[in-house]
Formats: C-alpha cells, structure tokens, sequence
C-alpha cells in the first residue's frame, strides 16, 4: 500500500514551491528536493509533474466534493437548497485557496489565472454529475421542469465558479450580483420556480 505520509509530502512541497515560483519553472527535482525524498520517489507515486498538480488540486476541493456525494442522496432535502450547500461549500474551499493565493506576490497575474483555471477546470468536472443528479431527482417529483438537466448542472457550475473565483474575468462586486440576479432570473423561468423562490442563492 502506498505510503500515504511521503504522498502528502510530496503535495505540501509542490504547494510551498508555488508560493514563490510559477509552475512552468518548478521541476520535480526540486519537489523532491523540497519533500526531503529521492527523486525516484515522485515518479513512484505521479507520472509526472502535472500529475502532482492534479491530485494536489484534488486534495484541496476533497471537503466539497465529499459534500456534494452526500448531498445528491438527500433526497429529504429540496433540489435548489442541496444546489446551494453544494455550491456554498465550493466557495469556501475557493476562498482558502485564493486566500493562501493573496500571499504569491512573486506569482504572476498570468500564473494566477493559470492555476485557478486548472482549479476550475477540476471542479465542474467533478461536480457535474452530482448536481446532474439533484436536477434528475427535482424533475422527477416535478420540483424542476428542464429537458436537459446534465447541460443545466454544467452552466450554473461555469457562471458560478467563474464568478466565484473573480480571476478569469474579474468584475466589480456590483457586475458579480448583477450576474447572479440574472442567473436566478433564467433558473427561475427556465425551471418553471416562482419568481423570487430561488433568491437565496444570491447569498453565495
């Protein structure tokens, strides 16, 4: 079995490294180096660098994902209000990891928006079928009324972890509302809810 210690370690370098250097420039010896293992070791675990990356990438979004696993077999709970825990924890895991991102000054804006598309990117692939699910159940006990549900997951997950992040395409805290108002407006009739019924996601 793998030794899950020296595995950490080899995640906590490639993080301490990106605190000061772009991605492109580390090389896995100095990973190694800085995980206090042989070189060989990396390769033992991670196929390569980008490999590292991904699982450390994974490692930081494990609490949401777990979160929305739980969450799509609550069916006690109502569709929407499941979304928003879903979605509630993503920002909280994406507000650590932009909050550790605030002390990369040596990090290039270019860097940045690099990594955190790698982070998005990871997300909404992962959470897709989760939130497909949810949608799937509220459509059966008629709580939605969409045709495409896993393309709904999809773009709520894209708006919402774009603007969450403000990175990508930075917008004033005014655009950001104005986005999720409207977003809640086209759920609301594409989705046949009340107007105002999905209001409360504007607290994300």
């Amino acid at each position: 079995m793998p030794d899950t210690t020296k595995y950490n370690q080899i995640l906590d370098a490639l993080q301490t490294l990106m605190v000061s250097k772009n991605m492109q420039t580390i090389t896995v010896s100095e990973i190694a180096q800085t995980a206090g293992i042989g070189k060989g070791s990396i390769y033992y675990y991670f196929s390569s660098k980008e490999a590292v990356l991904e699982a450390l990438i994974e490692r930081n979004y494990k609490k949401p994902l777990n979160t929305a696993k739980d969450l799509a077999k609550r069916t006690d709970i109502p569709p929407f209000t499941r979304m928003a825990m879903i979605l509630q924890a993503c920002r909280n895991s994406s507000s650590e990891y932009l909050d550790q991102d605030k002390t990369q000054s040596a990090v290039s804006a270019q860097e940045q928006a690099y990594l955190h598309q790698k982070y998005l990117h990871y997300l909404i692939g992962e959470l897709k079928p989760d939130l497909t699910q949810i949608i799937e159940q509220g459509i059966e006990i008629g709580e939605i009324h969409f045709d495409y549900p896993a393309a709904l997951a999809e773009i709520v997950l894209i708006v919402l972890t774009v603007k969450m992040g403000n990175l990508l395409l930075p917008s004033s805290q005014e655009n950001i509302e104005e986005t999720m108002r409207a977003l809640i407006s086209l759920l609301e009739k594409g989705t046949e809810n009340p107007q105002g019924s999905l209001n409360f996601l504007l607290a994300l």
